[in-house]
């Protein structure tokens, strides 16, 4: 049971901001369009709907009984005055949805084998980020960029290297990433899908193909427009398509195969190495530059770069095998090309077992879609993603954990950690097998999160793993402080523990908590602000770590990022409530929570935490949070303020508290 600290923190009487209150109105809109509403009503719109869409006549009754339980999930658990009735197919179908008696895996097979063109999607945004990881060991010298080659200050060398690596990164925040409502607009989700993936196996094999670094940085510039709106168009058109009730787990999804891929790009490293001559002492790095860049030299590092080339082509394939996303079609079709309409009903029926439970979607669909449109005629969405409160505490917490995924350092690590090994004394082909232990780490222990995600929450996640990464970037930096076999040791621990510790917590949680926490009517514009900063930092962070080498030394850039990972867990502490297992109306709830009331909460926290689990005293109040009591729908109710403890959702998850 839940106890009450004496002087926990208020929030405004209980009551929402205006501003808020108005969000919340808004976003109500957007949970469920149809509540409150008739059967006169209802019926109304079904005509209207009908006789928009020009659907066959023939789903009239799908369509009519879809959109009853649009507005009511049990809208046909007792006998009907309109006689509509489900059939036991419907029946089970629906029962199969339950969370409770369910199943959420039993699904068609071609919503599975989108799943499988989205992970293939996923792992080649992966494996283009890591294939420059072993390749960098040699082009530099064939380039003249490298250490200690050519008659240019190492400074300048250094601040080549970084740019090359950066390349893409940099096109993504600039350019990459606002290219992808437009390219989504004219080509659709598939189209977007195919066309990137097009782009990042072309861009692959120019890279094998170049013969200077500005040429290579050219070739990398444009593979950021493969990267940019594929990282954006993949998550969007899997959580379009798939049913609620399983659409967290594919997030979690691309996470994890974006984790495969990375591996990949280690083991090419490794299985390319010793092509020909490279990696021999004919091919050493103090070789003229005319000898490097011959094929028996250099083919090694050009096939590494060019090895993300083949897995795209398999999407190009068959992503127009697959269904296109309903959503788009549907607003598509409202720029007068009214047969999307019955193209989006027929995706749907393909991706779900019923046509009722296709046109139960689609009509909830489409009038969210026509409240969006309503609310963006009239509402700045992007002056009130900052003016509005509620949507400013969730961007501010989701950008938040988008900066810190990049300034924990874990980019670093995936793009040069095959030089800090060598830096840490391994030769020839080491470095390439110590990165691939890495990859292979940060994939396996990606996989639980799918678990410990809902189980222990995203902020507690965070809060539990942000300390562990902090001490394994220390010790990474501190491990160059020794020599000889003491070096390498600390080094290589501290490196696949930090690996350990990032994947289940801040790899995955960032994109899965901007996702979750922004109203619906100002999520895509906040997810492609975040989205865009996150690859911003990524290409700040590629692009200076050479010099910053240089400059500091390992020891020095390390601690630097262990500095920063527990400044995040400051801000985490303070700043990012907890999102788990809360509903749309509830998440307005717990972000309707004034900034400064969160911070002495959690200031609170920490106290009971050390009292109650360091110093053992038994009988310490938990801290609780007043929350405005809400209605069904988002609504707030003045007259009942209400405590909650977070027993449950905000438990820390410690040896002694599990």
């Amino acid at each position: 049971m839940a106890l009450e600290a004496a002087d926990e923190p208020k929030v405004s009487s209980g009551l929402y901001d205006d501003d808020d209150a108005a969000s919340l109105n808004i976003n109500s809109k957007l949970v469920n369009p149809f509540v409150g509403k008739t059967h006169e009503e209802m019926d109304d719109l079904i005509t209207r709907f009908m006789e928009k869409t020009r659907i066959d006549g023939i789903y009239d009754e799908h369509i009519r009984k879809g959109a009853y339980l649009a507005q009511d999930q049990s809208a046909f658990d007792d006998l009907r005055e309109d006689a509509l009735t489900l059939k036991p197919e419907e029946r089970s179908a629906l029962r199969m949805e339950d969370p409770k008696t369910g199943n959420k895996w039993n699904q068609p097979w071609i919503l599975y084998a989108l799943v499988g063109c989205c992970s293939l999607g996923a792992a080649v945004q992966g494996w283009d980020e890591t294939a420059v990881n072993g390749a960098q060991l040699y082009y530099v010298y064939a380039f003249g960029i490298g250490e200690d080659s050519g008659d240019a200050p190492d400074d300048r060398d250094a601040g080549l290297r970084g740019l090359v690596n950066s390349a893409p990164y940099l096109c993504c925040a600039v350019l990459g990433c606002w290219l992808t409502g437009p390219m989504n607009r004219l080509l659709g989700r598939r189209g977007t899908i195919l066309v990137t993936c097009l782009i990042s196996s072309l861009t692959c094999l120019w890279q094998a193909f170049t013969s200077s670094w500005w040429h290579l940085f050219i070739a990398r510039l444009v593979l950021g427009l493969g990267i940019g709106p594929k990282s954006a168009t993949i998550p969007i058109y899997a959580a379009e398509c798939t049913p609620a009730n399983i659409r967290g787990a594919l997030v979690m999804l691309w996470q994890m195969f974006t984790a495969a891929g990375i591996m990949l790009g280690y083991v090419a490293g490794v299985a390319f190495r010793s092509v020909l001559d490279g990696g021999s002492d004919g091919c050493s790095n103090d070789r003229p530059v005319g000898i490097l860049l011959g094929i028996r030299c250099s083919l090694n590092w050009r096939l590494m770069l060019a090895s993300p080339m083949i897995l795209p082509l398999v999407a190009v394939a068959y992503v127009y095998t697959l269904p296109e996303s309903p959503r788009w079609l549907l607003s598509n079709a409202r720029q007068g090309k009214t047969q999307n309409f019955e193209g989006a009903f027929s995706a749907l029926c393909k991706l779900r077992h019923t046509r009722l439970q296709a046109a139960r979607d689609l009509f909830l669909m489409d009038h969210l879609l026509d409240n969006e449109e309503h609310i963006k005629q009239n509402h700045n969405i992007f002056f009130e993603l900052w003016s509005v409160p509620r949507n400013r505490r969730a961007l501010v917490a989701s950008l938040i954990l988008m900066f810190f995924q990049q300034f924990c350092g874990v980019n670093v690590l995936a793009y040069y950690s095959s030089t800090v090994f060598e830096d840490a004394g391994l030769k020839g082909q080491e470095p390439l097998l110590a990165s691939m232990g890495f990859g292979i780490i940060n994939f396996l222990f990606a996989i639980p999160a799918f678990y410990t995600i809902d189980t222990f929450g995203r902020r507690n996640l965070l809060l539990f793993t942000f300390p562990f990464m902090a001490l394994f970037q220390l010790l990474t930096g501190l491990g160059f402080l020794l020599e000889g076999r003491a070096q390498l040791a600390m080094v290589m621990t501290g490196m696949y523990l930090f690996s350990v510790a990032y994947s289940p917590g801040e790899g995955p949680v960032p994109f899965l908590y901007s996702a979750e926490s922004m109203p619906l009517y100002v999520r895509d514009v906040g997810m492609s602000m975040a989205t865009a900063l996150t690859w911003f930092f990524n290409f700040l962070l590629a692009v200076t770590f050479p010099s910053f080498q240089n400059a500091f030394g390992n020891t020095g850039a390390f601690g630097y990022y262990a500095a920063w990972c527990m400044v995040g867990w400051v801000l985490i502490l303070l700043f990012v409530p907890e999102t788990k297992d809360l509903t749309l109306e509830q998440l307005d709830a717990r972000f309707s929570i004034s900034s400064r009331s969160h911070a002495r909460y959690a200031m609170k926290q920490c106290s009971y935490f050390i009292r109650h689990y360091v110093l053992r005293r038994q009988h310490v109040k938990r801290p609780t949070i007043q929350l405005p009591q809400e209605d069904d729908y988002g609504q707030s109710n003045t007259d009942q303020p209400r405590k909650i403890s977070f027993d449950k959702d905000e438990r820390i998850p410690t040896p002694l508290s599990r």
